[in-house]
Parts: C-alpha cells; structure tokens; sequence
C-alpha cells in the first residue's frame, strides 16, 4: 500500500498542470457552449410545444 502511495506521489509530480490563463480560458468555453446549448434544447422545445399545441 505505501509503494502505491509513492508511485502516485511520483506520478502527481509528472502531471503538467494548465496556467490560470488557460484553465479560465477551458472555463469559459465550457460556460458559454452550455448556453448557447440551453438556448438551442430552449427553442427545440418551445417549437415542438407549439407544434403539438396546434396539432391538438
């Protein structure tokens, strides 16, 4: 158990972590495509609520 503890310790120092810059960068990626995607799933389902709407 402590030689897995080590070589995770070995392997956590190996890792390269992102700068601030691209890690905000990442960040705001992820935000503003799941708004434009809450937008999109949002006027999907307003149309096809008014398409069954208009059926019934």
């Amino acid at each position: 158990m402590i030689k897995f503890f080590k070589s995770v310790g070995h392997e956590m120092k190996l890792v390269t972590w992102p700068s601030y810059k691209q890690n905000r960068h990442d960040t705001m990626t992820v935000i503003v495509s799941s708004i434009l995607f809450a937008i999109y799933l949002g006027v999907l389902d307003w149309a096809f609520s008014a398409l069954t709407q208009a059926i019934m």
